[in-house]
């Protein structure tokens, strides 16, 4: 290579290498400071597509367990009312068999009647009263089935939509929470039931009949728990299933997108080294045209 004035080769190639040195160090910098092996799509392109879909995928997975959990809480709620309701459906029987035997007379029996009676209220009044989050559960606002739920206008009717899924597959991401009404008219007891059995007890005659209505409209208050268990223990499965999914999404997510701490601060040592190197040559390569005016002296 000749000396020349005009153009230094030497210390433009250093120069490039400086650039380049540079770049790199500034992009291990950048990552080991972020935590992240992909921060622009510059970086990976493909890797951050990839990204980007788990991580929404986790996102949605962490918010149906939090729906499940949600869902949990209202049929806790439910189970609880139900389990008041089981207490005066007892007492009801209680007095219905004490008003049923011989030894009691009419006005006893009115009497005995006027707390059956207010049971029957109390029991409309809880189950009317019951609601999760604004949502009324024991009325029979979510009774129906899975295809009579109505999600089309601002407030959904039938049955509850529980959805934790990422879809909206039927048979992978949510179903449906029934709960029939519990109040006494809909068990069969108290003034407001449809049949007479159960209405009075206020002879002997209603007071007898009043047992059997009482037997029905425990079981029918028991199958509404025994379903409400059913289904908490499917929602705590699902979210058992869930936080998996979500776990192992997110250690796939980590290994496209979290650095290797160890390996890229080999790569910045390195880097910093060659940046440093680069510095000095370029300052040697910058002082070679004062050969020229050395010989010019000459």
């Amino acid at each position: 290579m000749s000396l020349t004035i005009n153009h230094n080769l030497l210390a433009a190639n250093t120069a490039r290498n400086l650039t380049s040195s540079y770049s790199a160090l500034s992009t291990s910098t950048e990552r080991l400071s972020s935590g992240l092996r992909v921060n622009t799509a510059a970086d990976d392109a493909a890797g951050l597509a990839i990204r980007e879909i788990m991580r929404a995928e986790i996102s949605s997975l962490n918010q149906g367990v939090r729906n499940a959990n949600d869902a949990i809480s209202m049929i806790q709620t439910a189970d609880g009312a139900l389990g008041v309701i089981d207490e005066k459906l007892i007492r009801m029987k209680e007095l219905a068999m004490q008003a049923a035997t011989g030894t009691y007379s009419s006005d006893q029996r009115l009497i005995i009647d006027s707390e059956y009676q207010a049971m029957a209220s109390e029991i409309t009044r809880i189950a009317k009263a019951t609601d999760f989050n604004g949502i009324h559960l024991l009325n029979g606002h979510l009774s129906g089935t899975d295809s009579s739920h109505n999600g089309a206008g601002l407030e959904a009717s039938g049955p509850m939509k529980i959805h934790f899924g990422t879809s909206n597959d039927s048979n992978e991401d949510y179903y449906y929470v029934s709960i029939d009404s519990a109040t006494a008219s809909s068990l069969g007891i108290g003034l407001g039931a449809s049949g007479t059995n159960g209405r009075s007890i206020s002879t002997q005659e209603l007071a007898q009949q009043a047992l059997k209505a009482l037997d029905n409209a425990i079981i029918s208050k028991d199958k509404i728990r025994a379903h409400l268990g059913a289904l908490q223990n499917r929602l705590e499965n699902t979210i058992t299933n869930l936080t998996i999914q979500s776990e192992n999404t997110s250690a796939a997510e980590s290994q496209i997108s979290d650095v290797d701490v160890a390996t890229e601060m080999t790569e910045f040592t390195r880097q910093q080294i060659k940046v440093q190197t680069a510095v000095a040559m370029l300052s040697q390569a910058n002082s070679l045209g004062k050969l020229a005016l050395q010989l010019i002296g000459g």
